[in-house]
């Protein structure tokens, strides 16, 4: 298929495929996600969104510059939460050492503030990994599906789960049982997840949501 196609913005991307915004063209990330086996429609008209994925996904990336730049990505999140569409809204946060220090107030802005799932990157290629992740992953038979969950087992959001550092695939689905969106996940005290997946990686999957406060970090 021709890569200069251009989709309908309503439309649900096929299998194997994304639909992305025209200035990612050139990024270092879409050749990662053409290295990993996904094919790449561009279109103009996706709004403030970055990236339509299968299973009615929409991501929006912030990116480090976004955040020490200032208070502009938030009216970017404003009109991304506003936006007309039938899709599942995700932002992607880079999370690195110049953007720590901002992290804990932009998760605060988007999960809290605005209602919408965030999932913290290193960088590009950590985000690459996971969007490839959820485009195969749409081919797969889920056994665990349930169609009248109501996305409880949703398994955009469930290969999101398994990324958390100390979950993996069979805590996933014991711990969407218990907190079925990336939200509630989140905003779980270490005291609430660790009848669940364990003090170990209770600690991890809290420490992965929330900025580090102590001093040094």
């Amino acid at each position: 298929m021709d890569p200069k196609t251009a989709v309908s913005v309503n439309s649900d991307p096929p299998y194997g495929h994304i639909i992305c915004s025209e200035k990612w063209r050139t990024s270092s990330l879409l050749q990662d996600l053409k290295g990993g086996g996904v094919k790449i429609l561009f279109e103009n008209e996706l709004g403030v969104a970055d990236f339509l994925l299968p299973n009615k996904t929409s991501l929006l990336y912030v990116s480090e510059c976004d955040i020490i730049a200032g208070n502009g990505y938030k009216r970017k999140l404003v009109r991304y939460r506003n936006a007309s569409s039938s899709f599942q809204e995700l932002v992607l946060v880079e999370r690195t050492r110049l953007s720590e220090q901002y992290f804990s107030a932009v998760q605060k802005f988007v999960v809290f503030d605005l209602g919408l799932s965030l999932l913290p990157v290193s960088g590009l290629t950590e985000a690459s990994q996971l969007i490839t992740q959820i485009v195969h992953g749409e081919g797969k038979e889920n056994p665990f599906r349930r169609r009248t969950s109501c996305r409880l087992l949703d398994s955009v959001t469930l290969t999101l789960v398994q990324q958390i550092p100390g979950v993996g695939s069979t805590k996933a689905l014991t711990l969407m049982q218990k907190f079925p969106s990336l939200k509630e996940i989140s905003n779980a005290s270490p005291a609430e997840l660790e009848p669940i997946v364990g003090e170990a990686s209770a600690q991890q999957i809290y420490r992965f949501f929330h900025a580090r406060l102590t001093a040094g970090t």
